[in-house]
């Protein structure tokens, strides 16, 4: 079991940096690979970036060059670092892990999920 507490999210202004971090419970975390998701009103959940048991990386189109995901296996900390915010950012973000081998980009693989962290960005 996997217990995932987001924070850091909040209120910026278009253009600002947010880096939002997600504590994992559990003496097996560095076994797992963790994605960000999510999901703004009335649109479907949908993929940001994910870090594998080896440190590699994969991103959404919409991420790729402005957000950096990243994870400190000895704090059980995965984050995910957001720059150059657009109003189109907002919405609410989900850290999740799966043990799965295949899947990392469909929430469907993940088995567990936080509570969610809303993002506002203001144009």
């Amino acid at each position: 079991q996997v217990q995932l507490v987001e924070s850091g999210g909040g209120s910026v202004q278009a253009g600002a940096s947010r880096r939002l971090s997600c504590a994992a419970s559990g003496r097996t975390f560095s076994s797992y690979k963790m994605g960000w998701f999510r999901q703004a009103p009335g649109k479907e959940r949908e993929f940001v970036a994910a870090i594998s048991r080896d440190s590699s990386t994969y991103y959404a189109d919409s991420a790729k060059g402005r957000f950096t995901i990243s994870r400190d296996n000895a704090l059980n900390m995965v984050y995910l670092q957001m720059n150059s915010l657009k109003p189109e950012d907002a919405a609410v973000y989900y850290c999740a892990a799966t043990a799965r081998a295949a899947g990392i980009y469909r929430g469907g693989m993940y088995d567990y999920w936080g509570q969610g962290t809303q993002v506002t960005v203001s144009s």
